[in-house]
Parts: structure tokens; C-alpha cells; sequence
């Protein structure tokens, strides 16, 4: 839905402008539950050819936009993307996931590292934009994204996934120093590459720090919100009018906190309830989410039900309607059509 003066739906709720009805999107809504995009990833199998061709990443983005229309078009790509313009190079293996080898355990490693120039090492990302601009003009927002230093650090220090985070927080808890250096250089690599995607088309930009709800609050307030504010400083120098929203998985623990990291929505996760989430963060302070995507596999009346109930505890302003986590594996798609039928039915 675009509004006559030109501005789509999701930008105007995200400046906190008057909507007449919550914009929606998902995160993850392009990929493993759609067959368009397991019968493309048949075809190419490796991640990074997916996420790193234009062509193909520009397709992926498109497929749920093609298929429901969403208020917001999220770039197809990963947090890890930037990673060896910095020098850290990965790979993501199949149903494995990421892997960095050799992991960064050493000083020497730190001070090798590069300072990210988007234009040489992602040149990729201005093609993906600028093509998801032109195709859904203003009917739709298009959305960039970014992993948080916290998180980068996590994937680069571990070398894979983990269940418990110990050679981070190890280096955390013994060498502090080391991992401050750390986390201040991709701070300062991650808002330039904000601002260079902001630069290629992005309208919106969400950041991503999935691992920090690993942290303890005291340990969020010193190796992962200072690093949040220093990002969104940086960017807001620049990029003053561009809505940055901040995502982590596990937050309620640390919800105010989020809020003091200068982004303008906080992403809540579906373990709080959103009427809560509210009173905590306050009415100046605009959210997105937060239903359970286990709910997409439920009847259509209880899914609808279950919109109706995170819209109404939102309130009539300053909301994203959102999944609180990505859309799962095997979600049946008519359930994922359904959810958005429903929200955008759906009139203050």
C-alpha cells in the first residue's frame, strides 16, 4: 500500500508518522518454507553464490514480495557478508552452518584486520538495492541489514555456531581488552556499511544481534550496548532520517537497555508479552514483532486471532507487525499468505 504523498507504509510507521493500519513483513520471509526457493537453491547450492550474485540474491528478495506483497522487501544476504572485507573470510556449509577457520583467537589476528570498504569488497549489495528500489518503487519499503559487533565477534572468535558462547566469553571475561579492540573495529566497519547501503537504496535498516541475549545484563551494558551506540552514532551523523531497527533473540532480560542504543524500533522477541514490552520501553519508543512463528503452524483462525492480539497490545502507533523470530522450516505457505491477508486487513 503506498500513501499519495509517495511514502510506503513501513518507512511512515517507522518515522512515527499517523498509519492507518500496522505495515507487516517477516523476518526471513524469503527462503526455506517457500518451494520457489528450495527449488533455486537446488540449482545453487552454495549460500554465497545465492547471497553474493546479484541476480540470484535480487530473485530471492523478490519471491515473497511476488507472493504476498509485504510492506517491507528485506535484501537477501547474511550478517556475515562484510566479514572478509574485514579479512576474516567464512564459509557456510549445509545444514552446519557458518565456519571461520581459522577462528580469531590473537592479538596479531585483531591488528590485522581491515577496515571495510563496501565499494571494493561488496560491490554486490549497490546491484541488490538498487534493483529492489526500481522494482517495488513505493509500494513497498526496502529494508537493509547488518549483523551487530557483538554477534560478528561471536561467529568470528567461536568459529561456528555455539551453544554457549565460552571462547568469547572467555576472552571476554580474561582479555578484555583484546575483545574491545574488536568490537570497536567492526563497529566502525558495520556503519560504514550501513551507511553504504543506505547510500544503494536501503530505506530501513535492522540490525541483527542474535547472540546478545547470551549476555548477562551487566555484560550487555559492557560488550555489546556500547557497541550498539557507537554504530548508530556513526550512522546517525550522516543518515540522520533513516529508521534503524535493533533485533535480539532472548531480549527480555535486556529491553530497556536496548532502547538507550540510539536505534528508533526495537524488535521485540515472542517470549514477551507485547502490551509489556510497551510499558517497559515506553510510548516514545516504536516496536516491531512479536508472534511466535510456531504460530504459523496453527489453524487460519487461531493465527488470525493471534495478529489481532499482538496488533491491539501494540497500539495504534509507532508498530511493525513481525514475527518475533524468523519464519521456520516447513511453515505451510498458505499459512504465511494468510498472515499477511490478515494484518493488512486490519484498520485502526
Amino acid at each position: 500500500m503506498s500513501e499519495s504523498n509517495g511514502v510506503p507504509l513501513l518507512l511512515k510507521a517507522a518515522r512515527g508518522q499517523k498509519v492507518d493500519r500496522p505495515p507487516v513483513w517477516m523476518m526471513r520471509q524469503a527462503g526455506r518454507y517457500m518451494k520457489v526457493y528450495r527449488d533455486l537453491r537446488d540449482k545453487y547450492p552454495s549460500f554465497r553464490d545465492r547471497s553474493e550474485n546479484p541476480d540470484l540474491a535480487i530473485e530471492i528478495s523478490l519471491q515473497p514480495w511476488r507472493a504476498f506483497q509485504p510492506d517491507g522487501v528485506i535484501m537477501f544476504s547474511d550478517i556475515l557478508t562484510p566479514l572478509p572485507g574485514m579479512g576474516i573470510n567464512f564459509d557456510i556449509v549445509e545444514s552446519k552452518g557458518p565456519v571461520i577457520d581459522p577462528p580469531i583467537r590473537t592479538q596479531a589476528q585483531i591488528d590485522n584486520l581491515r577496515t571495510l570498504d563496501p565499494e571494493e569488497s561488496l560491490p554486490f549489495i549497490k546491484t541488490i538495492l538498487n534493483s529492489l528500489r526500481s522494482e517495488v518503487g513505493n509500494q513497498s519499503t526496502v529494508l537493509g541489514f547488518v549483523g551487530a559487533p557483538w554477534t560478528l565477534a561471536a561467529y568470528a572468535i567461536e568459529g561456528k555456531s555455539s551453544k554457549n558462547y565460552s571462547v568469547i566469553k572467555g576472552m571476554a571475561f580474561s582479555q578484555p581488552q583484546m575483545l574491545h579492540q574488536f568490537l570497536a573495529h567492526i563497529a566502525d566497519s558495520i556503519a560504514i556499511y550501513i551507511r553504504y547501503q543506505i547510500d544503494c537504496g536501503a530505506q530501513v535498516v535492522q540490525m541483527f544481534d542474535s547472540w546478545a541475549g547470551e549476555l548477562s545484563p551487566q555484560d550487555y551494558e559492557t560488550f555489546a550496548l556500547p557497541y550498539h551506540q557507537r554504530v548508530v552514532k556513526q550512522v546517525k551523523e550522516t543518515h540522520p532520517d533513516t529508521p534503524l531497527i535493533l533485533y535480539i533473540s532472548g531480549s527480555a532480560g535486556i529491553l530497556e537497555r536496548m532502547s538507550q542504543s540510539g536505534v528508533d524500533i526495537v524488535s521485540v522477541d515472542w517470549t514477551l508479552d507485547m502490551a509489556e514490552a510497551r510499558a517497559r520501553l515506553g510510548q516514545d519508543m516504536k516496536v516491531q514483532g512479536n508472534m511466535d512463528p510456531g504460530v504459523l503452524f496453527g489453524s487460519k483462525d487461531f493465527i488470525r486471532d493471534r495478529i489481532l492480539d499482538t496488533i491491539n497490545k501494540a497500539g495504534d502507533s509507532g508498530h511493525i507487525m513481525n514475527l518475533g523470530h524468523g519464519v521456520l522450516v516447513g511453515t505451510p505457505e498458505e499459512n504465511v499468505e494468510h498472515f499477511f491477508a490478515t494484518a493488512k486487513e486490519f484498520r485502526y
